[in-house]
């Protein structure tokens, strides 16, 4: 266990300069206007309260992929003005990463202040986890607080580097509410989950999921497969495919895996297919046995959602990491929806959903579901790696309770 926010006394912020590490990476319109706010509004309670008990809050976060220089398109000042409106004390942001101005404005904070230093990747440093860089800003304050999850699997300078350098400076690193809310909600769902435990996981290929796959076999009662990776495992079983995406040199792992699991994997039982996957297609539903040699698998069909509804409806937790088809465009969205959908009711008779991000987190927007679930997390790849057992740097580096 690590320590959190939580464990700290409110008292003893006043006046204190806390380092904080947010997940700001946002997306804007052509306009520099955030678009979709989430990942800003789930850190807010950290940063208020921080901000309401008098903490010099100094915050960091990285934006996109700047390849270790500025880019102008690539610029937090949008995330700070959006941060002026929704925070009631003053917010002030610094468009340079020199040392010495950082500095200088950090030592012009008051209490209650919060500061926004502009794109940590705009400095190759970041990325290398340079331990130099880290001691610059190690140097800002003597508290560091780690609310970005979507960026705790990153060893990079501002989330594993600097924690250990506040920490080896005599001062605290410790989780932030929207952390402690992601390890607390998947935690508890993979080590201690109510049961029936129901598994989802889609996406495109089986190779960046057998971790989580092996994982999640020992815990699960049921494990539905959908999106492309379900097609590697038609491809095992000898099964048509058509055209579809495949990872033939997976087959012996799904092999492997529908031998070990037995009928705890759920595999699809029909498809919508189309010659191509546009969203004017012209789309079929066939079974899994019927699929031609010209098809594109691009959604499964409507009695394998009747089917995962029927083993989601008693669940008691569920976990959910990845769509089950191509539901941005409309003729494929059927699969993705009605298991959103299921897993929504789910959470509204009181059992617990979690969706792990990155896609799932967007189609259950798309499918005006998000505020259903339990739990959504706002780190994709971060929720993966948790998931499948793995050690996230920017939890590790933090002060063990």
């Amino acid at each position: 266990m690590k320590k959190t926010l939580r464990s700290l006394s409110p008292e003893s912020l006043a006046g204190r300069r806390v380092l904080v590490r947010v997940d700001f990476n946002v997306p804007l319109n052509d306009a520099g206007e955030v678009t979709d706010p989430i990942r800003i509004e789930r850190a807010l309670p950290t940063l208020s309260f921080l901000t309401e008990h008098g903490a010099r809050v100094v915050v960091f976060s990285h934006f996109g992929r700047p390849k270790g220089q500025p880019v102008p398109e690539m610029t937090l000042r949008p995330v700070s003005d959006y941060l002026r409106d929704r925070l009631a004390g003053p917010v002030a942001y610094e468009p340079s990463l020199d040392a010495e101005q950082v500095r200088s404005r950090v030592n012009d904070l008051e209490d209650g202040d919060l500061l926004l230093l502009e794109n940590t990747r705009f400095d190759p440093r970041e990325k290398a986890n340079d331990p130099g860089l880290a001691s610059e800003w190690a140097g800002l304050g003597d508290l560091y607080v780690n609310d970005a999850f979507g960026a705790a699997h990153r060893a990079h300078a501002s989330t594993d580097g600097l924690p250990r350098k506040v920490r080896g400076n005599g001062g605290e690193a410790v989780a932030g509410f929207l952390l402690e809310k992601e390890l607390e909600f998947l935690g508890r769902a993979l080590n201690d989950p109510d049961r029936p435990f129901v598994a989802i996981l889609g996406g495109a290929k089986i190779s960046g999921k057998i971790d989580v796959i092996e994982a999640l076999l020992p815990v699960v009662d049921s494990l539905l497969i959908g999106g492309a990776m379900a097609n590697t495992f038609f491809g095992a079983m000898g099964l048509e495919v058509g055209r579809s995406l495949i990872e033939p040199d997976r087959y012996e792992t799904a092999r492997s895996l529908m031998e070990r699991a037995g009928d705890r994997i759920v595999l699809p039982v029909d498809c919508v297919v189309a010659e191509a996957i546009s969203p004017d297609a012209e789309a079929r539903v066939v079974e899994r046995s019927d699929i031609a040699a010209n098809d594109l698998i691009a959604d499964v069909g409507p009695a394998t959602v009747q089917a995962y509804r029927d083993l989601l409806s008693n669940a008691s937790t569920v976990v959910w990491n990845g769509p089950m088809g191509v539901f941005e465009m409309a003729p494929f969205s059927g699969g993705t929806f009605g298991v959103a959908q299921a897993a929504a009711e789910r959470a509204q008779a009181g059992a617990t959903v979690v969706l792990g991000g990155g896609d799932s987190a967007a189609a259950a927007e798309a499918a005006g579901l998000a505020d259903q679930m339990t739990h959504i997390s706002t780190g994709g790849g971060a929720s993966l790696e948790f998931m499948a057992g793995k050690t996230l740097p920017g939890v590790e580096a933090l002060t063990d309770n």
